[in-house]
């Protein structure tokens, strides 16, 4: 403070002799010769000491000497003041070169902080002023405020945003931004504008350094340290120096590259301002700066004035300046000489007038034209297009020029809009190749982030009390130089060595909850934490969670017993299955003894030996195992179908009773949640995980009902005493107790879903990014699975087939074409069969006699059930007929003397069933 403030006493000094003393701080320039011409005064307010300070007088007295030595009656005079890099300085120096001068317009100004006090003393003397710069964010009325200020500038909206596709194509999630403040306050916006930037690709600055004003240090070299220490604690290592003098910029340099912060995986990018002071370092303090990238301003170097004014710059400022290094201009060069075009420009038309300064301004703001330092057109006080601009990068002891920044665009390796090509690059990053700090020739992207190192590993967070220790484990409490063992911790060295690069790491066990885990990786007493953590919503806010390595669910464990019955070989059929193949085994033994038991000699006998026969032979066709013979056709046919149904019928239950057989079934008493909640029953899980809470408030179970438990074997104890009647894991550790205990427990599917788990970093750490890549690599390559199968196998009794899960019983509905195809083909050909009786029947049929529909029906159904014609008297006039006495029967029977007097009444009845019998 004590060094500001003296600072302040001597600048309100200098203020106050400028003022009342009429002191010239410097009053020198080019003046018209002494003639009848008309001369204009024109005012530069600029930094004579510095290089940016030289070059634009160098341009100016170029251009005003060009514009004097043409042949007309108008000439110019240019006066200089320098402000001090003091805003008040400036404004003083305004006020003097319009009263003392009588300058018409004034120019200079290479920062707003200055631009802002001149424009005021502009606008109430009604002199035009042309600034070099722009407010970083533009001011909604700045037009009004200052009518007579014309700003050959835009503001820094481009160039932040430029700034932020950078970091989003690297992936960096955390900058530091760093600017020196001005001597009387204030960043001018800049900050304000990255911060916006950031925040539209999902980016945020970790801290911001504000360097003191470099004017107000008496050890400069000692204050930049402890500026920088403050830095150490911090973890991103991506660095945005928005703003900062000459001398600052080297000394910020110097000492960081000291201090280490110029390492690998570091990156720092500059501002436009920045930029301009690589024209005037000398190699020493460029090689400092080696791997910086920086933004710059393009103009282009091809055009024939370029190349003209080029060599007079060059030359003049080489005499001029002769302890300087470089000779070429840089863009406020570029912008100084333009700005006298555009003076001389707005004064074209009116030479001969008395042009007034709110015409003269009016004109300067109606400007258009391509200037060196690109196209020069206002609106609303500024440049109207955004620049075009171009990221260099630090290499050795110069700089490269990579990509072209295209307004609306992004990224390009020209200025040809490449729109017609793709959509513009803003996330892919840049095309050329990038010198970063450290390693010029290293592949690898920085990480942007503090890594570990031998010295400093990564402190790596381990649960040390768990209730499955095959995931963690904790050899000795007592000695923390003993690693522990487990799938989660095989799995961390398996992915590190995927990383691409070295992870010095060092295991601590951390003996209290998981979610007290999660704040010592949030408060960053952890770098990080590999164990068994589940991914939630609350927890994702704190820290940065790698890809899940595991998913997660949660997953009720209940006691079951086996099922196994003396009746297990009826279950592969429903009842309705059952009955459905009774019913068509029935019909189709009637249908094969009714076509068969007319014609087959294996079909005789009494209707005992008969149903017998048929039920024998449908029942062995099951088992292909039937011997007798068929004649029918049509009977063939229905045995056919049948046989097809057998088989069918037969493999399927076969396959179902298999697996019922081979398979273990657990049954179990608890169902689901709602039955324990109604019959208050108590439940156990894990006291150290979330799960508890999650049963209490998501669940709704009481809080009394829940007992914790400790040990994955703890849970088998609790279990036998009828402690708890259920126990709810998440399904990783579900599935490592059932392969234990699978003939005791039953799980139920995962209900409820969970994010998996996986470890923890920092939040927005790369590392964890890093880690995500190798556990999908891990899990594409087969690896992971290979890590499961060694740490979760199930136990012997355990390794054959054991499910919970019903096998799905065979039921009508998957059947019944097939019995509707088997059912219609026997009643097709038993209807068929008694179409072909009745066929027959009418074409042997001769007598019409007693020949009714209810005649022919009942000798139709005696002829089916018994076989054989009906006993009847022979005509007299005709000889007898033999009586066939029973089917197939080789006796003949003739009608005795006493069934004459019959014969009439029979005649007729007789006629009609005399052919009626047709042998098989």
């Amino acid at each position: 403070m004590a060094n500001i403030d003296t600072v302040l006493i001597r600048q309100l000094v200098i203020l106050v002799l400028i003022l009342f003393s009429g002191i010239n701080i410097i009053s020198k320039g080019v003046q018209a010769k002494e003639d009848d011409r008309k001369v204009t005064n024109i005012g530069a307010v600029i930094d004579v000491t510095s290089r940016t300070g030289k070059e634009e007088i160098t341009a100016m007295e170029i251009a005003v000497q060009s514009f004097n030595n043409k042949l007309n009656n108008h000439g110019l005079s240019l006066y200089v003041q320098s402000h001090g890099k003091n805003p008040m300085l400036a404004a003083a120096a305004a006020e003097k070169l319009i009263k003392e001068n009588n300058v018409t317009v004034i120019i200079g100004l290479e920062t707003w902080e200055l631009a802002a006090p001149v424009a005021e003393i502009g606008t109430r003397a009604r002199v035009p002023v042309l600034s070099f710069t722009a407010p970083s964010i533009t001011l909604p009325l700045s037009a009004l405020r200052w009518p007579f200020l014309a700003q050959m500038a835009n503001n820094d909206s481009e160039q932040m945003t430029c700034i932020a596709a950078i970091i989003r194509s690297y992936g960096w999630k955390k900058v530091i931004a760093i600017y020196e403040e001005e001597t009387y306050g204030g960043d001018s916006g800049k900050l304000a504008v990255l911060i916006e930037a950031l925040q539209d690709i999902g980016s945020e600055i970790e801290h911001t350094l504000v360097l003191p004003p470099i004017s107000s240090l008496s050890n400069t070299k000692e204050v930049m340290q402890e500026e920088l220490m403050k830095l150490l604690s911090l973890e991103s290592r991506v660095f945005v120096v928005l703003k900062a003098s000459s001398v600052m910029t080297i000394h910020l340099f110097e000492e960081a590259k000291n201090m280490g912060f110029m390492g690998r995986d570091s990156a720092w990018i500059i501002t436009d301002k920045i930029t301009t002071y690589l024209d005037s370092f000398n190699t020493s303090i460029i090689s400092s700066m080696a791997g910086v990238l920086g933004i710059k301003t393009y103009y282009t170097e091809n055009s024939s004035e370029y190349e003209s004014f080029y060599g007079q710059f060059k030359q003049v400022f080489r005499k001029k300046y002769e302890d300087e290094d470089n000779f070429e201009p840089g863009i406020y060069a570029l912008k100084a000489y333009d700005a006298i075009q555009i003076i001389t420009k707005a004064m074209e038309g009116m030479i001969n007038t008395n042009i007034s300064s709110k015409q003269l301004s009016e004109k300067i703001l109606l400007s258009n034209f391509t200037g060196l330092s690109g196209e020069i057109q206002f609106e609303r006080g500024m440049l109207s297009q955004n620049p075009t601009l171009r990221i260099v990068n630090v290499v050795g002891k110069k700089y490269k020029e990579l990509d072209f920044w295209l307004p609306s665009f992004g990224f390009s390796r020209s200025l040809v809009n490449e729109e017609t090509e793709h959509d513009g690059n803003t996330a892919q990053g840049l095309y050329g190749q990038v010198s970063w700090p450290a390693d010029l020739n290293q592949v690898r992207n920085p990480k942007g982030w503090a890594m570990p190192t031998n010295a400093r590993p990564l402190i790596i967070g381990v649960p040390g009390r768990t209730s499955f220790e095959k995931f963690v484990k904790v050899k000795n409490e007592s000695n923390q130089n003993e690693e522990p063992e487990g799938y989660c911790i095989d799995l961390f060295k398996m992915a590190r060595e995927f990383l691409g690069y070295d992870l010095p790491y060092k295991f601590v066990p951390h003996f209290s909850t998981y979610d007290d885990l999660v704040r010592c990786v949030h408060n960053k007493t952890f770098d990080a934490v590999v164990g068994d953590i589940t991914i939630l919503a609350n927890r994702a806010e704190l820290v940065e969670f790698t890809q899940p390595y595991a998913e997660s669910g949660l997953s009720m464990i209940v006691p079951a017993k086996s099922e196994e019955s003396a009746w297990m070989f009826i279950k592969p059929f429903t009842w309705e299955m059952w009955m459905a193949t009774g019913a068509m085994l029935i019909y189709t033994m009637f249908i094969v003894w009714f076509l068969e038991h007319r014609s087959n000699p294996e079909f005789e006998g009494t209707w005992k030996t008969q149903i017998g026969t048929a039920m024998w032979f449908t029942c062995s066709s099951l088992f292909f195992a039937h011997r007798e013979n068929v004649q029918n056709n049509f009977t063939r046919v229905v045995v056919i179908v049948w046989l097809f149904v057998s088989l069918v019928l037969t493999s399927s239950y076969t396959a179902s009773l298999s697996s019922m057989l081979t398979v273990n079934k657990l049954k179990v008493n608890v169902t689901d949640i709602e039955f324990l909640k109604r019959n208050n029953l108590k439940v156990g899980c894990d006291g150290d995980s979330f799960v508890r809470n999650y049963l209490v408030d998501v669940l709704l179970f009481k809080s009394e009902n829940i007992k914790t438990i400790n040990s994955q074997d703890s849970y088998i104890g609790e279990f036998e005493k009828k402690h708890i009647a259920a126990a709810f894991l998440e399904l990783p550790y579900e599935k490592v107790f059932i392969n234990n205990y699978c003939k005791k427990f039953s799980a139920t599917t995962p209900t409820y879903r969970f994010g998996g788990l996986g470890f923890m970093f920092h939040k927005d750490s790369p590392i964890a990014m890093d880690f995500s890549k190798a556990i999908l690599t891990l899990s594409e390559n087969g690896k992971l699975k290979e890590l499961e199968e060694k740490w979760f196998a199930p136990s012997p009794e355990c390794s054959t087939g054991v499910t919970d899960n019903q096998t799905e019983r065979l039921r009508l509905h998957s059947f019944w074409g097939l019995y509707i195809f088997a059912g219609a083909t026997s009643t097709i050909c038993f209807f068929l069969f008694i179409i072909k009786i009745i066929k027959d029947q009418y074409r042997s049929n001769t007598s019409p006699r007693n020949n009714s529909i209810w005649n022919k029906a009942i000798r139709l159904a005696k002829f089916i059930y018994q076989g054989q014609q009906i006993n009847f008297a022979i005509d007299q006039t005709r000889p007898q007929l033999p009586e066939i006495v029973g089917r197939g029967s080789s006796r003949w029977k003739y009608s005795s003397p006493d069934a004459a007097e019959d014969h009439e009444a029979a005649s007729s009845e007789a006629a009609d069933v005399e052919m009626l019998y047709i042998p098989g």
